[in-house]
């Protein structure tokens, strides 16, 4: 992963990833008859590491940040819109999964962000506005398509499909793909609905109508101005803003970062997944020994 012929820091994007994202497609991907030393699941934490490692060696960033969401606390959306991602259900060994999946990142010297009333989303937003700020470039990966909305000639998405392919979206892509700009994704949202987070959207307007009717305006605001949608103005308004990613969620200043691979090992160690750890510890080794992470 660290060879010789590499860019310079400097020159290598941010790696922001969607925790929760990518440890639910592990979870559900790989046995449930994984276990740590303790008898506890093992199935997400292994997928999760497995996505981890190789975007890793795929995308050589500079830093990582990994976002998360804090499932036992109501974010100011959910108070706004009840029945806001009504209906889902976790196992119990997901869940427990979820919660020390932060420490696996910490461990592997990488920023893990979760508050309570935030989600994932937000913390990626503001990491690609951090980067976007002092002029570098950011990649995103997520499943979640209302990531869409950070796609720039600075931010590309990676979007997982089957069999571990993973499919690299700009600002064109995402044109193409939905008919609107990147940055009038939320107001697409708000129009045309979103059943994974049961936001009802517009009556009557789908995607292809939700597209035509930014086209026509160029935004929401726009099109309520003109007199569309009268009685439905403040929801349609809400629906917006609980679409649009906060990028002022807060998360530390994302410096050049040095992986503490050992740490991870030690910890995979602890949990008693000792392929997890050897490849982790292999990969100590190929950083040398003046590059290790204190003990």
């Amino acid at each position: 992963m660290d060879g010789q012929g590499e860019a310079p820091l400097r020159d290598r994007p941010l790696l922001v990833i969607d925790g929760d994202s990518f440890a639910h497609r592990a979870y559900h991907g790989l046995p449930k008859t994984l276990r740590r030393r303790d008898g506890k699941g093992a199935g997400a934490i292994l997928g999760f590491a497995n996505f981890l490692l190789r975007l890793y060696r795929d995308e050589q960033p500079r830093a990582v940040l990994v976002g998360w969401d804090t499932l036992d606390t109501p974010t100011w959306r959910h108070r706004a819109l009840p029945g806001y991602q009504g209906g889902r259900a976790f196992d119990a060994e997901l869940v427990e999964q979820l919660a020390v999946l932060p420490e696996f990142v910490a461990a592997c010297g990488f920023v893990a962000a979760k508050a309570a009333g935030y989600e994932a989303d937000d913390f990626l937003a503001a990491a690609v506005a951090q980067e976007e700020a002092r002029g570098g470039h950011a990649v995103v990966a997520t499943g979640d398509r209302d990531a869409f909305q950070l796609a720039s000639d600075k931010t590309t998405i990676l979007q997982p499909q089957r069999a571990g392919v993973m499919l690299r979206l700009g600002a064109a892509e995402i044109r193409a793909r939905y008919g609107v700009e990147p940055r009038q994704v939320p107001d697409f949202i708000a129009l045309r609905g979103d059943p994974s987070d049961r936001i009802p959207g517009a009556k009557g307007i789908g995607a292809k109508g939700a597209a035509a009717v930014i086209r026509r305006y160029g935004s929401l605001d726009a099109a309520l101005g003109d007199g569309r949608f009268a009685a439905e103005a403040e929801m349609l308004r809400l629906y917006r803003k609980i679409a649009t990613m906060d990028r002022t969620a807060p998360i530390p200043e994302l410096c050049d970062q040095t992986p503490s691979w050992d740490k991870a090992a030690a910890l995979a160690r602890d949990w008693d997944l000792t392929n997890l750890a050897d490849r982790l510890a292999a990969l100590a080794e190929e950083r040398g020994p003046a590059q290790k992470a204190p003990q």
